[in-house]
């Protein structure tokens, strides 16, 4: 070999030492070098952009309920329907920003797409509250009550609230993606940042609606809802700012195609090959060489389950004959193509179990806010807003995200070492603790209640302070809520992006975002039949207007006893549960550069 063969080799090791290994590339397109691009430079960018977006959202939807009945005029139960209809969209649309994600923007388009739509509609709000909502002027607080509204301005509210939730809700599942995505999962000096990446974004997430529920609440409760309307814009366009100014540090995975299409090409062939029996030897089945194999970066190997679907990629003797001629993509599949399928079946009762925590996670915006609200919230003179007790859920995120990352996880690990084994708490075991720290929160609040009644004032309807218990017994169930989300959503995020195919890792965080969502409906749905059951025979039911006549401790209990229901079935699922196995990397080339 001549001098100069060897020198171009050195120069092609050193390029790909260079290089990541997980295929990324940077802005341009070309192969995204390890040193220049991605890392915590390009993740903190994306956290301090995640913290000013939730800022902003929190800024209008911590009192948005209060803004309905004091500005338009809703009744009580008018406006919070309108709130869980509002916020369950806010994490449906997460699906829809993850497919366009995943499957056609790829995540760095979609991100900035969706931020804009997002300050587009909260600037929107901000000039329609000014300028139409807020008359006379200084109407909306406690005492004075706002004008009426014209169907247009009416309109014009509705538009920008619903672009905002277009805009946070298909953005919010992209950011999560796309900051584990700075990190090579295939490079060990890496892979444990990209790990650690997921609690500091939920952490952010948290301290960005710690400013909502304390400064902005404190100014909307008391009118000046232009002046937080305005305070939440300029937050997300800053949070844009910094999105885009780091364009040139970011790593990008290229986009897969349609999964609907790729799904239904093997439901359709294991359909029609339903009479072919299934085999055990994977040298039968299709490993594929076109797009379809590339689709989502990786191969993955077969496993067992799901046998219905392997006939999608078994090749029969007329097919090994015939193997040079065009292949029909709805009648033979490629084995990682059906084991995409398998996968996302596989997550599906893992994230069913995960719906009920996120209803004993909701009750903290609401169920203990009415609950606060009915005890002593002052202070000698100063009245403590009951829905700013949620600080104490923030504070043990905070510190519980810290205490975890460099405390329990280390000492478990070292534990584990001793008995031979190199992993430390699963993401699968860190849900089911934060489903068991769910039931303590609800027992904690049930026993919190029945002390409230033990206090309570009978004859006073809605007074202020109805029970002479401090409403600073409510600390430890807001506490241990938050070191619930610490291992339960924290975990989910780890394990969804982790377990989700590398063509659907965005749909793996909007996976997350969704049982939020249907966690809300849930709530709703068992409050709805509560109140029916438990208001027979003339009985005020268990969550009445006035809650002292009422048995909140018992609705606590219920969903207690369900959560630990719902324990069981988690364990079982968990134990079922196949991890999901890569092949090698498939990486596809074309002019010297890589398609994003």
């Amino acid at each position: 070999m001549t001098s100069l063969e060897l020198s171009k080799e050195d120069n092609l090791k050193g390029e790909e030492e260079e290089c990541t290994n997980d295929g990324t590339v940077d802005f341009y397109g070309m192969p995204a070098n390890r040193a220049n691009t991605g890392k915590w430079l390009a993740a903190i960018t994306l956290l301090l952009n995640q913290g000013l977006a939730t800022l902003a959202f929190f800024g209008v939807g911590v009192n948005l309920v209060l803004f309905l009945t004091r500005v338009l005029h809703q009744n009580n139960a008018e406006a919070a329907n309108n709130v869980s209809i509002w916020t369950g969209t806010v994490y449906i649309f997460s699906l829809f920003g993850a497919f366009l994600s995943d499957s056609y923007w790829g995540r760095f388009k979609s991100c900035a797409i969706f931020q804009v739509i997002y300050v587009t509609g909260l600037v929107l709000l901000s000039l329609a509250t000014q300028l139409y909502l807020l008359k006379p002027k200084g109407c909306g607080d406690r005492k004075t009550l706002c004008g009426e509204h014209s169907n247009m301005e009416i309109s014009l509210f509705y538009i920008s609230v619903y672009m905002i939730a277009l805009g946070y809700g298909g953005y919010q599942p992209n950011i999560a993606t796309f900051g584990a995505d700075q990190f090579d999962e295939r490079d060990p000096r890496e892979k444990p940042s990209k790990v650690a990446f997921f609690s500091y974004f939920y952490l952010s997430l948290n301290l960005g609606s710690l400013f909502s529920n304390t400064v902005l609440d404190y100014f909307e409760d008391d009118g000046m809802w232009a002046l937080g309307f305005w305070a939440s814009a300029a937050s997300s366009f800053a949070g844009l700012v910094f999105f885009l100014g780091g364009s040139a540090k970011y790593r990008h995975f290229r986009c897969s195609g349609n999964p609907i299409t790729r799904f239904s090409q093997v439901i359709v062939a294991a359909s029609k090959r339903w009479r072919i029996e299934p085999s055990e030897k994977e040298d039968v089945f299709y490993e594929g060489n076109d797009e379809s194999s590339k689709a989502a970066g990786r191969k993955m190997l077969h496993t067992d389950g799901f046998k219905f679907l392997d006939r999608a990629a078994l090749i029969t003797s007329k097919e090994l004959d015939n193997e040079k001629q065009n292949r029909n993509p709805w009648r033979l599949c490629s084995i990682s193509q059906v084991e995409e399928v398998k996968c996302i079946l596989r997550l599906l009762p893992i994230w069913l179990c995960t719906i009920l925590y996120s209803v004993v996670f909701t009750q903290m915006a609401s169920i203990f806010v009415e609950q606060g609200d009915a005890m002593k919230t002052t202070i000698g003179n100063f009245r403590i807003p009951p829905a700013s007790m949620s600080a104490f859920d923030i504070l043990s995120v905070a510190s519980l995200v810290f205490l975890y990352r460099q405390v329990i996880d280390p000492l478990v690990k070292k534990f584990k070492m001793i008995k031979g084994e190199a992993q430390g708490i699963t993401q699968l075991q860190r849900m089911g603790i934060g489903l068991v720290i769910a039931v303590m929160a609800m027992l904690s609040a049930a026993i919190v209640e029945c002390y409230r009644l033990k206090y309570a004032k009978e004859d006073c309807p809605h007074c202020e302070g109805s029970s002479s218990l401090s409403i600073f017994w409510q600390v430890p169930q807001y506490s241990l809520i938050g070191a619930s989300e610490v291992f339960m959503y924290v975990g989910q995020l780890e394990f969804f992006n982790e377990q989700a195919p590398d063509g659907l890792k965005s749909f793996g965080s909007a996976l997350c975002m969704t049982s939020i969502s249907l966690g809300n409906y849930v709530s709703s749905l068992i409050v709805s039949v509560v109140m029916k059951i438990s208001t027979t025979d003339n009985m005020s039911g268990w969550i009445p207007g006035n809650l002292n006549k009422g048995h909140l401790d018992r609705f606590y209990f219920l969903l207690a006893g369900l959560t630990i229901l719902d324990l069981v079935a988690y364990i079982a699922c968990a134990k079922w549960y196949k991890g999901i196995k890569h092949g090698e990397m498939i990486v596809e080339i074309k002019e010297d550069k890589y398609e994003v």
